[in-house]
């Protein structure tokens, strides 16, 4: 299996894992060590080492944004392609909320990978949208299902 294909293999776990909130879904997916990096402005901007620590944290942010929202769909901006051992591409996700317009954020991903599994998963966030996704979140924070207790 190319890393594309193990890379299409990992979305689609990761969408089992997010559905579930199973995350050891995840776990042939990544090295021991590995690191998932945000580069963006913060506080979008995160650096997580480790799979147990890299699992946690997406269990996190889907609990404390993802799933405040109706819905979400992810979709692929551009076909990933292998750029030297790495899968990359661009993102977008898309967040629907009753009574308030979509929130749209768009981003790109790249994949590093050590054999089958990765060992760094980066995601790269203009400024702009983190400024506007913070501005969303302010003006329709009221409409977003309450985190949990």
């Amino acid at each position: 299996m190319n890393i594309i294909d193990r890379f299409a293999a990992y979305a689609a776990a990761f969408e089992d894992a997010y559905a579930s909130d199973d995350w050891s879904k995840l776990d042939p997916f990544f090295t021991e060590d590995a690191v998932y990096d945000v580069v963006a402005e913060a506080p979008f901007a995160t650096s997580i080492a480790g799979r147990e620590s890299i699992k946690a944290y997406f269990k996190q942010i889907c609990t404390v944004l993802d799933r405040r929202f109706d819905s979400r769909s992810v979709e692929m901006l551009t076909a990933p392609v292998d750029r030297g051992g790495a899968v990359w591409f661009r993102w977008a996700a898309t967040y629907t909320l009753a009574g308030a317009p979509n929130l749209r954020m768009e981003g790109e991903e790249t994949a590093l990978f050590a054999g089958d599994r990765m060992r760094r998963l980066e995601d790269r966030i203009a400024a702009e949208t983190v400024r506007s996704t913070q501005t969303y979140l302010a003006e329709h924070d009221t409409k977003l299902k309450p985190l949990p207790a």
